[in-house]
C-alpha cells in the first residue's frame, strides 16, 4: 500500500501539485492521467521513493516495483535472463548453483563434501526465492512480452531499445512486488503483448498505478483514475472505471463553469453597487465590505480547467538537394555473435516516404542509426547525395544532451539562430520562462519528445529519420505530430508501432527487416505495424 499525505510536487519553481492526499491499496488499479508536463512522471518517481515531495509525505508498506519511461542503465554485459531474475535476486543464486554443480562433478572426497554443503545452502536459498517455478514464471512472462529464449541469452548491450524496455517490464512484473508503478508500459509492445499485459494487470492482486496514453489499456484495467490538473495544481480522484470517469469529468467541468459564471455575475453586481456607494463618504465602509464579499465569492469557487495547450509543430522547409539525397548499399550489422541484418540496400529519393517494418530486434532502430551516422555499419556504406541534410529523431532521445538545458540543446542544434527565434521556437513547443532552463535529464518522456522535435524544426533537414516519434505523447500532441508528418515536403524514413503514424505518412515503399526486402506499400502491410 502507498499513502500520500498533503503532498506538494514542484519542478524548479513551478508548482505542479498542491496538498494531494490519496491511497493506493491492494487490488486498486489506478490510471494516472493529465497533459504532458503536468507532473505525472515526477509524482510517480516520488511514489517509488526515487524523489522527494516538496512538502508532505509518502509512505509505503510492502514492496514497490517501478518501471520508468526510459530503460534503466545497467551493466551491458549482463544477460537479459539474469536481468529479469535479479528482481528476486535469483541472478546470483542460479549461476552459483551451476558453478557448484560443476565442482561436484569434477572433485572427490573432502572437497566434494564441502561443495555438497554449499550446494545445499544455495538450493535452500533458491527454493526460498521461488525455485524452479520462479525460473519458469520469468520465462513465461518474458515470452508473453515477445522475448524468446534467444533474446534472453543475449547481453543487454546487444539488444535494441525496444527489447531492453521489454526486459525491464518483464523484470518488474516478475518482481512479485505488492504495488506496481508503470510509466507508459505499452511502449514498444506489439498487439499480442499489449493484450497479455491487460490480462496480467486485471488479475494482479496488488495495487497498480499506470501512466498510459493507451486508452484501451485504461478502459480494460483501471478501477479508478487520478487526474492531475495542471491548471489548478490539484489531483482529482475518481473511484470509477475509465468510461465512467470520462463522463464524470465532463460533468464536473460543466458544474465548475456554471458555478464560476454565477459567482462572477454576483461579484460584478456587488462591485458595481460598491462603486456607486463609494461616491458618498458616509458609505465608504459599506462599499469596502461589498468589495470583500465579491472577492470571497470568486475565491470560493474552483478554477475552470483551461484547454490544455498543445505544441505547435511544423516540420522544417527542406533544404534543396539532389534527386537521391541518401543511399545505402550492402549494409550489415552484428553485435558480437548476434547478426542483426545483412546486405540491406536502400535509396531515399527527394520527398520519398518509406516505412521500415520488422519484429522487435529485427534491426529497425539500428538501421536508422547507421543511416544517421550515429554508428558505423560492419560492411557496406552509406552514401550522402548532393545537399543532404539529415534530421534524426531517436526513440530513446539519444540526440539530446541530458546534462544541458532545454535552451542549450536547441542552441546546439541551430547555432546560427538568434535568441528571439530560439525563444519563439521553444515557446511554440510549450517551453517558456523557467522551463527553458530545465536540464533535459529531468524532463518527462513527453517533454523530451517535444524537445527532440523542436531540434528537428530548426534543422532545415531534407531527410527525416523518425524512430517512434509518437511515443509518450498525449492524444492532442500526437495529432499535431501526425499533421506535421502529412505536411512535410522532404523525405521521411519511419519506424513506428503506431498505425496512425503510418497512415499519416502515406508511404510509397516498405522495407522489411531483417531480410532487407523492399516492396511497394499496400494496405495489407498495415496489419503488420502493430505486430512489429
Amino acid at each position: 500500500m502507498i499513502t500520500a499525505t498533503d503532498v506538494d510536487v514542484r519542478a524548479g519553481s513551478q508548482l505542479l501539485l498542491s496538498g494531494a492526499s490519496f491511497r493506493v491499496g491492494p487490488g486498486q488499479k489506478i490510471g494516472l492521467v493529465g497533459r504532458n508536463g503536468a507532473g505525472k512522471t515526477t509524482l510517480t518517481r516520488i511514489l517509488a521513493g526515487e524523489g522527494q515531495p516538496a512538502a508532505g509525505s509518502v509512505t509505503s508498506s510492502g514492496s514497490v516495483g517501478y518501471l520508468p519511461q526510459d530503460p534503466r542503465t545497467s551493466n551491458p554485459e549482463v544477460l537479459a535472463r539474469d536481468r529479469i531474475l535479479s528482481a528476486r535476486e535469483l541472478d546470483e543464486v542460479v549461476p552459483a548453483m551451476k558453478q557448484v554443480e560443476h565442482l561436484l562433478a569434477s572433485t572427490e572426497g573432502e572437497e566434494q563434501g564441502r561443495a555438497m554443503k554449499r550446494y545445499a545452502r544455495l538450493e535452500a536459498e533458491f527454493v526460498a526465492r521461488g525455485g524452479y517455478a520462479a525460473e519458469s514464471e520469468a520465462a513465461t512472462i518474458a515470452a508473453s512480452l515477445g522475448l524468446d529464449a534467444r533474446v534472453l541469452g543475449q547481453p543487454l548491450g546487444t539488444l535494441s531499445g525496444g527489447q531492453r524496455r521489454r526486459v525491464e517490464l518483464a523484470r518488474i512484473l516478475f518482481s512479485d512486488s505488492d504495488t506496481l508503478l508503470l510509466d507508459e508500459p505499452t511502449n514498444h509492445l506489439d498487439a499480442d503483448s499489449v493484450a497479455w499485459l491487460r490480462d496480467f494487470l486485471r488479475s494482479f492482486p496488488g495495487g497498480v498505478v499506470v501512466i498510459s496514453h493507451d486508452t484501451a489499456l485504461l478502459e480494460r484495467t483501471v478501477t479508478g483514475v487520478f487526474h492531475l490538473d495542471a491548471t489548478r495544481a490539484e489531483l482529482d480522484v475518481y473511484s470509477m472505471g475509465w468510461s465512467a470517469y470520462l463522463k464524470q469529468r465532463e460533468t464536473d467541468e460543466r458544474r465548475r463553469r456554471r458555478e464560476r459564471t454565477n459567482a462572477e455575475k454576483k461579484a460584478t453586481q456587488l462591485k458595481s453597487q460598491a462603486d456607486r456607494m463609494r461616491a458618498k463618504a458616509t458609505k465608504a465602509a459599506a462599499a469596502h465590505s461589498m468589495d470583500r464579499r465579491a472577492q470571497r465569492l470568486l475565491e470560493g469557487v474552483e478554477q475552470v480547467r483551461k484547454t490544455d495547450r498543445v505544441a505547435k509543430l511544423r516540420l522544417p522547409e527542406p533544404a534543396p538537394c539532389g534527386r537521391t539525397p541518401l543511399t545505402a548499399r550492402e549494409l550489415s550489422k552484428s553485435y558480437g555473435s548476434l547478426e542483426v541484418f545483412t546486405d540491406v540496400d536502400l535509396a531515399i529519393d527527394r520527398g520519398s516516404r518509406v516505412v521500415v517494418l520488422g519484429l522487435n530486434g529485427a534491426g529497425k532502430t539500428t538501421l536508422l542509426r547507421l543511416l544517421a551516422g550515429v554508428e558505423p555499419s560492419d560492411t557496406g556504406r552509406v552514401e550522402p547525395g548532393h545537399g543532404l541534410k539529415i534530421g534524426y529523431f531517436a526513440q530513446e532521445h539519444e540526440t539530446l544532451d541530458m546534462s544541458r538545458t532545454v535552451l542549450e540543446n536547441l542552441r546546439a542544434a541551430a547555432p546560427d539562430l538568434d535568441d528571439t527565434r530560439v525563444r519563439t521556437v521553444l515557446g511554440s513547443f510549450l517551453f517558456s520562462g523557467d522551463d527553458a532552463h530545465k536540464p533535459a535529464g529531468v524532463l518527462s518522456g513527453g517533454e523530451r519528445t517535444r524537445l527532440a522535435l523542436a531540434t528537428l524544426v530548426v534543422s532545415s533537414a531534407n531527410v527525416l529519420l523518425l524512430d517512434e516519434p509518437t511515443n509518450n505523447l498525449d492524444p492532442a500532441s500526437r495529432t499535431e505530430v501526425l499533421d506535421a508528418v502529412r505536411r512535410y515536403k522532404g523525405a521521411i524514413v519511419l519506424v513506428t508501432h503506431d498505425e496512425g503514424a503510418v497512415e499519416a505518412l502515406d508511404p510509397e515503399r516498405v522495407l522489411l527487416l531483417p531480410d532487407g526486402v523492399e516492396d511497394l506499400w499496400g494496405a495489407d502491410y498495415l496489419d503488420l505495424v502493430t505486430l512489429a
